[in-house]
């Protein structure tokens, strides 16, 4: 095995690593500004006109989906911690199957352009929009939050920048260039750089998947046995992160079911299923995701253990990045300096193509709902509509910068973990009781989303991911009153239990019993759903 040398935080050449960085950029940059000369509507601008075939919107969610949290979080989390970090492999995928089966579909035949279209089809219109686009922008700050805390780690290794200014830098610089994708190509240039970096991000995990295996001959158990050998933990066997007391466990049950439900509610991901012309091509869209995101999820067990083998993980925690490295560093001991820099690019590729799809969704969402349905009731023309979008986008990247430089040296695996437990808590119970209750009302939606919201965010903020850990947030403060660092296994179900209770007390506010009806049947078949989406 070779292995860094013990005092080298230096690695590859950062020159090549800046002209690879900057060729994807300028390649990128050069689609995006192709594809804003077809971006001329409001539908272009948030949903690509609903022009992309499930083949392409698959390759595309793969590359929403496959965030820097799936490449450098979860190669890290197993390569530190073994066992316990592939359970993040397994929700991420799992959830896929609560997607598939409850939401694609349904969602693509009741909305338009955002989730609370859905929502609002048969319930008030203005709360329910605005309870629904706040949800949508603090998810999306949550999961930008990660995906900036791993641009500035990442970058930070591969250009040897040390200490917090420098990496701020970089983190600034990510920021900068998200806001330009997005304000220049829409959701169109936003999903072919999705498409590019989803093949980019693939095929280079399964060269190093392949390149690990041929090191160890083909001999998985070898790859175990010489991993486990490397790390001074257990990591072939649960606890190594979580622990093995009842509430460690309770913690790492409440992390799975945060991973399973979280992807139904996401609102970045449920936005790409009106990137599609017809619910088939919706269903079609989330069979190629699964495909691409089960293979490349397979990937990252070899990839981890690959790390925690050739590299070690003393090593990885003590580069700057700490765990985020890992990937990185398994990348220059399989291939040197110029694989490293490629694999690094297409990571860089990854964050670059997720913070797009993430600000775009949340603009989406205020212009739309807030600014469209509710500040102008409904009087706001389409370039009204695009300019609030635009201008949403730099304020988006402007707060997400700030909260990525305070979150530099979290896993962000477990930072977007938290995004998914608040998307679980505040999203799905009310996105499936409004595809599947009759007699859920505005009042227990309402409840539902601010509960949620509520109950999943208080709970983070009392809890070791923010307080008392060395590797909390604010490691010197000391109020994580609540035991657990995912508050899923408590926010979820009150969620649900809040959207019963709200509609019971709302129950003398029945919504119309006809646009129940008809949103149960456009829903589960799709008619008067293209007129509506042409309209």
């Amino acid at each position: 095995m070779t292995t860094l040398a013990a005092d080298s935080t230096a690695v590859g050449s950062p020159i090549l690593n800046i002209a690879i960085f900057v060729a994807f950029v300028v390649i990128t940059m050069t689609i995006v500004i192709r594809a804003s000369r077809t971006t001329k509507k409001a539908s272009d601008f948030y949903t690509g006109g609903g022009q992309f075939s499930g083949p392409q919107n698959g390759f595309a969610i793969a590359g929403d989906y496959l965030s820097a949290a799936s490449f450098l979080g979860i190669a890290g989390a197993i390569a530190v911690y073994g066992y316990d970090g592939f359970l993040y492999s397994v929700g991420f995928l799992v959830a896929w199957l609560v997607a598939l089966l409850l939401v694609a579909e349904l969602l693509r035949n009741t909305g338009r352009f955002t989730m609370a279209d859905v929502l609002s089809f048969r319930l008030k219109e203005r709360p329910v929009r605005m309870a629904a686009a706040l949800s949508t922008l603090t998810v999306s700050l949550f999961y930008l939050l990660a995906q900036m805390a791993g641009a500035g780690g990442l970058v930070a290794l591969l250009l040897n920048i040390d200490g917090k200014f420098g990496q701020g830098v970089v983190v600034a610089v990510v920021g900068v260039l998200m806001i330009v994708y997005v304000l220049v190509g829409g959701m169109k240039g936003t999903t072919y750089v999705q498409m590019v970096k989803a093949v980019l991000l693939i095929l280079g995990a399964g060269i190093m998947f392949v390149l690990v295996l041929l090191a160890v001959k083909g001999n998985f158990s070898t790859l175990l046995a010489d991993a486990q050998a490397n790390s001074s933990k257990d990591i072939l066997a649960p606890g190594a992160k979580y622990g093995i007391s009842a509430m460690s466990r309770l913690d790492f049950i409440s992390l799975g079911i945060a991973l399973v439900l979280g992807t139904a509610g996401l609102p970045h991901v449920l936005m790409r299923f009106y990137t599609v012309p017809t619910a088939k091509e919706a269903r079609r869209s989330v069979t190629w995701a699964i495909g691409l995101i089960g293979a490349f999820y397979l990937f990252t067990l070899v990839l981890g253990y690959g790390a925690a083998r050739m590299v070690g993980p003393e090593k990885i925690l003590a580069a700057p990045g700490k765990e985020n490295a890992a990937a990185p560093l398994l990348a220059f001991e399989l291939g040197g300096t110029i694989f490293l820099a490629v694999i690094s690019a297409v990571a860089f590729a990854t964050i670059l193509a997720v913070v797009a799809g993430l600000a775009i969704t949340a603009s989406a969402s205020f212009a739309h709902d807030v600014y469209a349905s509710v500040i102008k009731r409904g009087n706001a023309s389409e370039e009204q509509q695009v300019r609030v979008s635009r201008i949403t986008v730099v304020v988006i990247g402007v707060v997400s910068i700030v909260l990525g430089i305070l979150a530099m040296g979290q896993n962000i695996a477990f930072l977007v973990a938290l995004a998914f437990a608040v998307a679980a808590s505040a999203n799905l119970p009310t996105l499936l009781f409004s595809l599947f209750w009759r007699k859920f009302n505005t009042t227990g939606a309402l409840f539902s989303i601010y509960g949620g919201l509520i109950v999943c965010i208080g709970l983070i903020v009392i809890s070791p991911a923010v307080s008392g850990k060395p590797t909390s947030m604010f490691p010197d403060a000391n109020f994580d009153i609540f035991p657990m660092s995912n508050p899923g296994i408590v926010s979820i179900p009150a969620g649900f239990l809040l959207a019963v209770i709200g509609t019971w007390i709302g129950r003398r506010k029945q919504e119309s019993a006809a646009k129940q009806a008809e949103m149960e049947v456009r829903s589960l078949t799709g008619v008067g759903v293209e007129k509506a989406v042409s309209h």
